[in-house]
């Protein structure tokens, strides 16, 4: 039996640190854990000013929400839920949200329009539902926001190689593994 996700998590640093962020019991829904997101932050750097960021398969917004805390210029949450988007917009209400931007769409959907808009990021999150194949599908799009070295962040349940990173145009910088989720900091060439 799957073990079901929390019904919170806590932001873990910045200006919003310990703010909690209710997650919905909703099926493949899986928050980064606590841990997860301080040695991604770890890895990134704790502060994050001028950076643009973009939170793909937001689920409950963790990711996105602690780009925003941790100073970045501009974050861009996005999830197809109407429900999800709706309580991170709640949590945002309590917050001061300058820059935060919170769609409802489709990740390929955005991603094109992100693209003819112009919108280049330097950080993007991808953490969507698993064995969905979301990650093959959706890179070739991601690349057409990306600036010269930004910095992607992908949760998959197997482990990304060197070889399809570089085959996506990335170098894999970093790699773990907590529980069934492996996590990886890619660069974008």
């Amino acid at each position: 039996m799957p073990s079901r996700p929390p019904n919170r998590v806590r932001i873990v640093g910045g200006r919003w640190k310990r703010t909690v962020v209710p997650v919905a019991d909703l099926p493949g829904l899986r928050p980064t854990p606590d841990r997860v997101r301080e040695t991604l932050f770890n890895w990134l750097g704790q502060a994050l000013a001028g950076v643009d960021a973009l939170d793909l398969f937001a689920g409950s917004g963790a990711l996105g929400l602690e780009a925003a805390s941790r100073g970045a210029r501009s974050v861009v949450i996005v999830d197809s839920r109407v429900v999800l988007t709706q309580a991170i917009r709640s949590v945002l209400a309590r917050l001061d949200p300058s820059g935060v931007e919170v769609l409802t769409a489709d990740a390929i959907e955005v991603l094109g329009r992100l693209h003819l808009a112009g919108r280049r990021f330097g950080l993007v999150f991808l953490d969507p539902p698993f064995h969905e194949d979301w990650i093959r599908r959706v890179m070739p799009a991601v690349v057409e926001v990306l600036v010269p070295g930004a910095k992607v962040y992908v949760e998959s349940e197997s482990p990304v190689a060197h070889e399809q990173a570089a085959a996506w145009g990335f170098t894999l910088l970093r790699m773990g593994r907590a529980g069934q989720v492996h996590y990886h900091l890619l660069e974008y060439r």
